[in-house]
Order: structure tokens, then sequence, then C-alpha cells
């Protein structure tokens, strides 16, 4: 059911800014996300830019994201859009495909659905949704300062719900009650701490409180859903400033189970791994983005580390066992975790043959080993390698005399087979 007339009434007069009231500039702006939101004004529709983008551009940042939001339906969009692909389930939105990759993200205005259709929704009808106005759609999202609209018509700055006085005070607002948006959806405690995080704003005092008595109903939440958080935090510009943040609220060892314990409770183990979370953020700057693997290795490193420490030669089974049972909150998928133990007992051993100086070449066949061979270099220096570097520098520097590939065993010569009778 899809309702096709929204109320047309704006709760409340919006804050507008004219051009010369704000900073932003269109030539900041990704030009494919240009040309849609003036294809969609001429088509007579309304589309703004909002979300992160508009937040960012504020604050003097470069966006990496550019989201549009339209009073355009999505089979709209995806009728003047050849390269427009219709996405999500309950409720429906356009991801427009261009060269490289790059993926713009075109939603509806939509409002907080009726009563009687979040009853539907309870009983899992997937396809209940309800359009709206921008007011609404603004009231709808989960953060102040992540709910204003940019008109690239006009150039303005259109500000239903505060969030323009935040920016300036540089705090966190929920929109609405906080706790009771939090017990709607528990991912926006998350999200609460990593927006704070990721642009060095305050979360209000009385947020935080509400964050701290109800952080336990994230161990509800699907753990593919907290997966996929757990990969926007990893992959991000500022992984360890939201790492650093969960754990100041107590949510890293719900997350994390075991492994989120040791962290919370080990400053030093805690500061290894901020270390190294520094680096690849470092990495991240300079356009260089480790891959998930390589982030998710990096995470769990000096936790593992700590479990080899006295751990047999062979460290598989050691970390296959402690990660079972973690009891993570947070669902690894398990092509991922293999990956993970193989990177890190790589790691382990180049480590271990750093200072006895015996080293298996033969592992030089493994899929990961050039990840791990980078990871190691990383760890032991403290910071990302140059191109050249690797684990095998390190291990010549250490051990000149030993050769870096292993020895060529003479293979005896076979004997010839009598020619048959």
């Amino acid at each position: 059911m899809v309702e096709k007339n929204p109320p047309a009434v704006e709760p409340a007069a919006a804050v507008v800014l004219s051009r010369s009231e704000h900073t932003i500039s269109r030539r900041n702006i990704d030009p494919d996300a240009l040309k849609i939101l003036f294809r969609l004004n001429r088509l007579g529709f309304t589309a703004y830019l909002t979300g992160g983008a508009v937040r960012d551009m504020l604050l003097g940042k470069e966006p990496k994201d550019f989201d549009i939001a339209t009073d355009a339906r999505p089979a709209q969009v995806k009728k003047y859009f050849a390269n427009a692909f219709i996405i999500g389930r309950r409720f429906r939105l356009a991801h427009i495909h261009f060269r490289g990759g790059k993926i713009i993200e075109v939603a509806t205005f939509r409002r907080d659905p009726d009563p009687d259709v979040l009853d539907l929704l309870a009983a899992g009808s997937a396809t209940q949704y309800a359009f709206g106005t921008p007011a609404q759609d603004a009231r709808r999202r989960d953060i102040t300062v992540n709910a204003l609209f940019y008109d690239p018509v006009s150039a303005s700055l259109i500000d239903h719900i505060g969030g323009l006085a935040d920016l300036r005070s540089r705090r966190i607002r929920v929109i609405g009650d906080a706790g009771e948006r939090f017990r709607e959806d528990p991912v926006r405690i998350w999200r609460v701490i990593r927006y704070a995080a990721r642009i060095g704003f305050a979360i209000e005092e009385d947020i935080g409180s509400k964050i701290v008595a109800q952080r336990d109903l994230l161990s509800a939440c699907s753990p593919a859903r907290l997966f996929e958080e757990f990969c926007k935090d990893l992959l991000g510009s500022q992984a360890r400033p939201v790492l650093t943040g969960l754990k100041d609220y107590g949510v890293l060892r719900l997350l994390l189970g075991r492994i989120g314990e040791a962290f919370q409770t080990d400053p030093q183990l805690f500061n290894k791994v901020c270390s190294l979370l520094d680096i690849a953020d470092r990495e991240k700057s300079l356009r260089r983005d480790p891959g998930l693997t390589e982030m998710a290795a990096l995470l769990f490193w000096p936790w593992a580390e700590s479990l080899l420490i006295s751990a047999p030669p062979d460290p598989y089974t050691v970390l296959k066992k402690a990660f079972m049972n973690a009891e993570m909150a947070v669902a690894l998928p398990k092509g991922l975790r293999a990956q993970v133990i193989d990177v890190v007992a790589l790691v382990a051993r180049m480590i271990r043959a750093l200072h006895t100086g015996n080293m298996r070449w033969s592992m030089r066949g493994r899929p990961q080993f050039a990840l791990a061979s980078r990871l190691c270099f990383l760890i032991e220096q403290n910071r990302a390698p140059e191109a050249g570097e690797s684990f095998e520098n390190l291990f010549r520097q250490a051990f000149p005399a030993r050769p870096v590939f292993g020895t060529k065993r003479r293979r005896r010569p076979r004997k010839k087979k009598p020619p048959p009778q």
C-alpha cells in the first residue's frame, strides 16, 4: 500500500538561508549529483541535496557521498533515468549508477507511518511505507545536523528542525525523544556515537545518559544488520574515533563480545588498537583505502597477539576457537572470518620469524601472504609500508646471512624405465 497524497501542511516554518548567508558552493558538489538535481527540477519535481554532504560542506569538509531527496516516486525516477535501479523493501529508493562504480542515492520524501501502518509492519508486511513532505522527511531522520536540505536551483539552505543551530554549537541532538527513537531502532544509538566521533561534536548529556541506559537494546538487533554498521565504521574515514566513542559509552563489549570486553578493560590493549587504526585512517586520508579484511585484521590483531603469545606453533586452531567463543553480536561472515584468521596467523608467524630467523617460505603461496606481509611491516614499524617495503625487507635486515626464499633441494634424477620388450 503506497500513500499517494501525503498531507501538504508543514508543521512549522522552516529557516531558509539565501546563497549569501551560507558557505555551500555548487563547485563542491559532484557534477553527476547536480545533473540529477537539475533534471528532476526541469521535470517539475522538487529535489534537494541532503544528509552528510550538506553537513560536511557547511563544516568545510569534502563530502564522500551525495544523497538526494525528492518528491518524485521511485518509479518516476526509474522512468526518467535509464541508469537507475530500484532497491529496498519497506521503503523503495533509487540508486543511479555511473562509471567507476559511483552510486548516487535518490530517495522520495517520506514520513513516519500512521499507527495502523505500524501494526501492519509489526505483523510482517514489508511493503508498507508512507511518502511525505520535506518537513516530514526531515523530522523522521536520526539527528538534526543530517536533516538539512540544499536547493541547487535557488542555492538556498533549508532547515526544518534546528540543525543549523546545532552545527554552530557543535553538538549532536536526536530528533524527537531520544529514548523513544532508540527503542524504535536501537541502531540509532550506534549512529549517534558514530556521527559525533567523525565530526568531533559533543553528544548532549541527556542523550548520552539514554545511550548508556538503553545500549543493551543493540543485542536484540539482527547480527547481519550490525555487521553492516560495523563495516561502515571500519571502512569510514574515522575508524579510530568511532571505536573510542563506542568504548566510552560501553557499547564495544556488546558488539564484539569477549573481544570487546578485553578492549574495554585493558587500556594497554586498547591503546595498541587505536595506534593501528590511526595508521589506517592516515592511509585513507591519502586515498590509499585499506580493504575490509585488512581493517578487520588490524582491529583484531592486538587481541589475537595476546592469545598467541603462549600458543603452540600452529595458531589457526587457537584463533578459530577464540572467534567461535567470543559471543560477538556482530556476525562476521564465515568467509571474512576465515580470511582474518589466515592473515592474523600469518602475521604471527612472520613476527616470530623476525625473532628466531626461522621462516617457512613455502607460505608465500598462500592467498593472504602479501596482505599479511604488509600488516607485519605496519605493526613492526608503526607505519604503513611504502612501495617495495614488506616483511621480507625486515627479515633481510634482521638476518642478512639467511636466504629469504629458502634453499631449493636438489631433486634426485628419476630412474628411466626400461623400454617395453
